[in-house]
């Protein structure tokens, strides 16, 4: 995730009293009932062996589909309590997920639509996060936006061998696995590389292990170089048959040094950007419609298509 420029705060800093105010078209669905394949009752595993379902009902609604619209809703304040007119700010997406490639536009007050611009969203990058049908069992590999990912697989058969279904490896071992109402809690940690491997807790429907929730490990990117780790929140819903994140909440920690066996603080996000270390995002108007055109992803053709600009 990107912490807003510097630079740019002064120039926006006249749209500190827009407001605004969206309705949520594409409100996702509830959970949609279990797989014809009925996972066995938790009670009957071992908690690694929960975690290994639940990636697995998680894959059954993925691939997301080619085609994925939606409207992101950035919500940040300074660290005196008002609003920052830079970061909080809306942008209208349309993308291609099969390469992740996308148009975007920024949305400003009065309802004016700024340029054409070309990102590619992820999660755990220098850039806002999306799309909303994001994976979020994918380890975290921050790139440049002119690297594209290889397309995501489609879930194949379960294997098995006698009467074992196998499952996979974890990257992921279970410090804890508690009931909490029709909720099963799962408390994660990585086996190796937590920078890569961010989960660190989440939530899911204790028959059909269905996500509900995500916590997760995240950075923030300062223009200056730094970077803040982050805990970040996914409320989770679903759409048309397919898991989408509907709210973020994201808190930026301080950044530690070790000094022996221990880690101190040595910067505070609000000290060195003037923001709060919390934030909000809301992904809206989520929609996959069945094609698009194909020059939203090639930004050499924005120029020649400036009177068909999507709104």
């Amino acid at each position: 995730m990107k912490a807003p420029s510097l630079v740019a705060r002064v120039g926006l800093a006249a749209f500190a009293c827009a407001a605004l105010v969206l309705a949520f078209f594409g409100m996702p669905h509830p959970a949609p009932a279990a797989d014809p394949q009925t996972p066995p009752s938790y009670t009957t595993l071992t908690p690694v062996r929960v975690l290994g379902w639940i990636r697995r009902v998680y894959r059954e609604h993925r691939p997301p589909p080619t085609y994925e619209t939606y409207t992101l809703v950035r919500k940040e304040d300074t660290n005196y309590g008002y609003s920052d007119p830079l970061g909080t700010y809306t942008v209208h997406y349309w993308v291609r997920n099969t390469d992740r490639a996308a148009l975007m536009r920024r949305v400003y007050r009065d309802d004016y639509d700024g340029d054409m611009t070309f990102d590619r969203p992820a999660l755990n990058q220098p850039r806002d996060p999306g799309p909303p049908t994001a994976d979020l069992f994918e380890p975290a590999h921050p790139q440049p936006i002119d690297v594209v990912p290889t397309p995501e697989p489609t879930l194949g058969p379960l294997k098995t061998i006698g009467a074992v279904v196998v499952i996979g490896e974890s990257d992921y071992n279970v410090s804890k696995l508690t009931v909490e109402g029709n909720e099963l809690d799962l408390v994660l940690v990585p086996r190796r590389d937590p920078e890569r491997n961010v989960l660190r807790e989440i939530w899911v429907d204790k028959d059909s292990y269905v996500l509900k929730r995500v916590i997760a490990h995240d950075r923030m990117f300062v223009e200056q170089g730094h970077t803040y780790p982050m805990k970040v929140t996914y409320t989770l819903g679903y759409l048309d048959g397919y898991v989408v994140i509907t709210h973020i909440d994201a808190v930026v920690l301080p950044r530690q040094e070790r000094v022996g066996n221990e880690y101190e603080d040595i910067a505070d996000f609000g000290d060195e950007t003037g923001d709060a270390d919390s934030l909000t995002i809301d992904f809206t108007d989520i929609q996959f419609p069945q094609s698009l055109p194909s020059w939203y992803f090639d930004p050499h053709d924005y120029g020649s298509h400036l009177a068909d600009a999507p709104l």
